[in-house]
């Protein structure tokens, strides 16, 4: 879930990434949920609002890529927010992750050390992160 940092309408999503919160924008004519934060609703272009987001979701569509090193796993998300978000997926066993599974936000350093949310696999009827 990247977002550039410099960019001052996706600061407020850094900062709380930050906190180990996670920010996503809302349409205030009609209240959905949507990822990447932009100022203007991708629905009506009208307002929008920063909302604390469960963090919760499921795996939409992934991709281990076996052969990098070290290997790593990329996915949809889709958050029980609403939205469909791109992401990694941080667990110890890439051959376990599968589509329809529960996942939650973490926060950790990406590569360049900026903090982001990451997904890590949820143990079967987990309800947090």
């Amino acid at each position: 879930m990247k977002v550039p940092n410099d960019a001052m309408e996706s600061r407020p999503f850094q900062e709380a990434a930050e906190r180990g919160v996670l920010l996503l924008k809302r349409c205030v004519d009609t209240g959905r949920v949507f990822h990447y934060p932009r100022e203007h609703s991708p629905f009506t272009a009208g307002a929008t609002e920063w909302v604390e987001a469960t963090g919760l979701g499921e795996i939409y569509a992934c991709s281990v890529a076996r052969l990098a090193k070290p290997p790593y796993c990329i996915a949809y998300i889709k958050l029980d927010d609403g939205p469909i978000v791109l992401s990694n997926i941080d667990a110890d066993d890439l051959d376990a992750i599968a589509i329809g599974q529960r996942v939650g936000v973490v926060f950790r350093p990406d590569d360049s050390g900026q903090i982001m949310p990451f997904f890590t696999p949820q143990a079967s009827g987990s309800q947090g992160a």
